[in-house]
């Protein structure tokens, strides 16, 4: 076994890339940054994932890198922002060239994919903890704010939702799924997609949006408190992959409405831009389901296809619960 890197040595092979623009590049003491251009405004985002909490000990590190910069950048499509640079506080039990060379192969996969640069952060011996904070770009005045929903307006949501949490329950023994059905949803759960085409696309149509991190009716409970509006949410129309499709009801609910880690965008928007939504959907070669209507009467009112009320029992993700 090679002996362990310190800390500047650890920095210096996993983490340091040629800058791919001359004005962002990791090194020195701050990250210097050019200023947005004239009608634009930064958009910053922070979220740390934690070993016990986030995933699993046994994770696999080029997954985790991925997802880790993931689910930052799933912040920013649900603002309508244009990704930029980020940042990334690692703590390691130790440096384990094993483990940091597929992680930093996972990371900047997905970086270059959206064009992203690393541009700094920190590294320590601790317990395993990933923190990236993402910068990004938007004209101003056009962010996709949790509190720009109103009466009126359509519900919609990205892409399926709950195959994370189906995956997720497997791994923690609360129901087996068979190999096929795991290998359909594990993905969704270890690789999330962040919306950024999409969120994009959504400027100028959308009232109000967020991506589902902690499960559907809590996210968009965010936009509901934040707008001061309520909802009525048809729980049958929310979309499923077959591989949820195939789970009796119960099960079913359970993850698409309470799951989280879905990392989809839930957002709203005025019924009269149903073509316009479509048609944003289409250029960021997403698709859209309309789940339901937003209500000036606070609350969040849960039917079925067949308008039957269903009771609301769907607690989602609380970090402290």
């Amino acid at each position: 076994m090679s002996a362990p890197l310190g800390e500047f040595d650890l920095i210096a092979r996993y983490f340091t890339r040629p800058a791919h623009r001359a004005d962002l590049g990791v090194g020195d003491d701050c990250a210097l940054l050019p200023a947005p251009a004239p009608g634009e405004q930064l958009a910053v985002s922070t979220d740390m994932l934690v070993e016990g909490r986030h995933f699993l000990p046994d994770a696999d590190p080029q997954a985790l890198g991925h997802k880790a910069l993931a689910v930052n950048l799933s912040d920013l499509a649900a603002m309508g922002a244009q990704p930029l640079a980020f940042t990334l506080a690692l703590a390691l039990p130790q440096s384990d060239a094993q483990w940091l060379q597929p992680f930093a192969a996972g990371l900047f996969a997905l970086a270059q994919a959206h064009d992203i640069a690393l541009v700094g952060g920190d590294t320590t011996r601790g317990p395993r903890n990933l923190c990236i904070t993402v910068l990004g770009t938007l004209p101003r005045g056009q962010a996709l704010l949790r509190s720009g929903a109103r009466d009126g307006d359509d519900i919609w949501v990205s892409g399926c939702v709950g195959d994370a949490r189906l995956a997720l329950g497997h791994r923690l023994g609360e129901w087996t799924l068979d190999a096929a059905t795991l290998a359909a949803a594990a993905p969704r759960l270890d690789r999330p997609t962040p919306r950024l085409a999409l969120g994009q696309a959504l400027r100028g149509v959308a009232h109000a949006a967020i991506d589902v991190s902690d499960g559907l009716l809590a996210d968009l409970g965010h936009i509901l408190q934040r707008s001061g509006v309520g909802a009525t949410v048809e729980v049958d129309a929310c979309p499923a992959s077959a591989a949820l499709q195939a789970q009796d009801v119960a099960r079913r609910r359970q993850c698409q409405l309470a799951g989280g880690d879905d990392y989809e965008l839930v957002f709203t928007a005025p019924a009269a831009a149903r073509d316009a939504v479509l048609a944003a959907a289409r250029r960021a070669a997403t698709a859209v389901t309309r789940i339901g209507r937003i209500q000036a009467q606070p609350g969040l009112r849960l039917v079925d296809a067949g308008g039957q009320v269903v009771d609301n029992v769907y607690a989602g993700f609380d970090h402290f619960r």
